[in-house]
């Protein structure tokens, strides 16, 4: 019998008419100010008009269901969505007529907060389904990750001028998160400082430092520094080219196209800064192969192989 994979990833809206649903979903159900939804909706407007997220992820989970063949075929994945559809429970629902008893949880996101992984097995609590879910809670470590990355950032460093390259202040990113997660001391922003010192470790001494980004629309405090404030701090000090490495993201969405690729980039060029960012992993072989490698080391510790 085949051992499900449910690969997550938030979701994403698919057309512009998708924004003010999508949001109310996001929100939980909560209306949405009207100007809030029409800043959104620009946003996606800007990157294409809708998100590319559920096109990435289901190739994601075609690469991964390839790199677990490549040993065997006792796997079987699918994709689930926590705020779009395919929604989670529509998946987990899929999944059972697909005579899934078990199955390995695992989100698209490599760093565990309770406000982010952790909602995603919440969700599938919610669903009450009988498939038995081993749960992945982060990969921040996983070594095929971290070499992926590096490799980003040395093929990225090569866009600018040779005789600066050794110098260029690297921005390592991932989505900010409210400040009231350190009161429970939730492990992201560590788990963030160990991916950062794994990726170092690979490249070598080299200048650069970490930043949050994409923090909501919010009364609360979030995380920070901000990307945008250490662009402002890096011309100040006379920088003139900056390489943004988005960590705790691995595919390309409004926080890749919209925030790095549009805001930040309008601001690089007011500060006159020369600014890059890494591709995308997407399905970068050498994570895939590791993520492969953690499914099946997760079912044989369940006792399922």
């Amino acid at each position: 019998m085949s051992i499900g994979v449910l690969v997550m990833a938030y979701g994403g809206p698919n057309n512009l008419d998708e924004v003010e649903p999508y949001l109310l979903d996001v929100r939980g159900h909560r209306p949405t100010a009207p100007e809030i939804v029409h800043e959104v909706r620009e946003r996606y407007k800007l990157i294409g008009g809708r998100s590319p997220i559920l096109e990435q992820t289901q190739a994601q989970t075609a690469a991964l269901q390839a790199a677990l063949n490549a040993n065997g075929s006792e796997f079987q994945t699918f994709v689930g969505m926590r705020h779009w559809q395919p929604y989670l429970k529509d998946t987990l629902a899929q999944m059972r007529a697909a005579g899934i008893e078990r199955a390995i949880g695992l989100v698209m996101a490599p760093h565990f907060s309770r406000l982010s992984i952790g909602a995603y097995y919440k969700k599938i609590e919610e669903a009450q389904s009988p498939i038995e879910v081993a749960r992945i809670a982060s990969w921040h470590m996983l070594p095929g990750y971290l070499a992926a990355l590096a490799d980003r950032v040395q093929v990225a460093l090569q866009k600018f001028p040779e005789d600066v390259r050794e110098e260029v202040p690297i921005i390592f990113s991932a989505h900010s998160l409210p400040e009231r997660i350190l009161d429970w001391s939730d492990p992201y922003p560590d788990e963030l400082r160990a991916t950062v010192e794994g990726i170092m470790q690979r490249l070598g001494p080299h200048p650069h430092e970490f930043a949050f980004q994409s923090a909501a629309i919010s009364n609360e405090p979030w995380l920070g520094p901000d990307v945008g404030a250490v662009l402002d701090r890096l011309a100040s000090e006379g920088r003139t080219h900056v390489l943004i490495a988005p960590i705790g993201f691995v595919v390309e969405h409004v926080e890749i196209l919209y925030d790095i690729d549009v805001v930040y980039q309008r601001q690089a060029r007011a500060l006159g800064l020369h600014l890059e960012r890494i591709e995308m992993l997407n399905t970068a072989p050498l994570m895939m192969a590791g993520l492969a490698e953690l499914v099946r080391n997760t079912a044989k510790e369940m006792g399922w192989l």
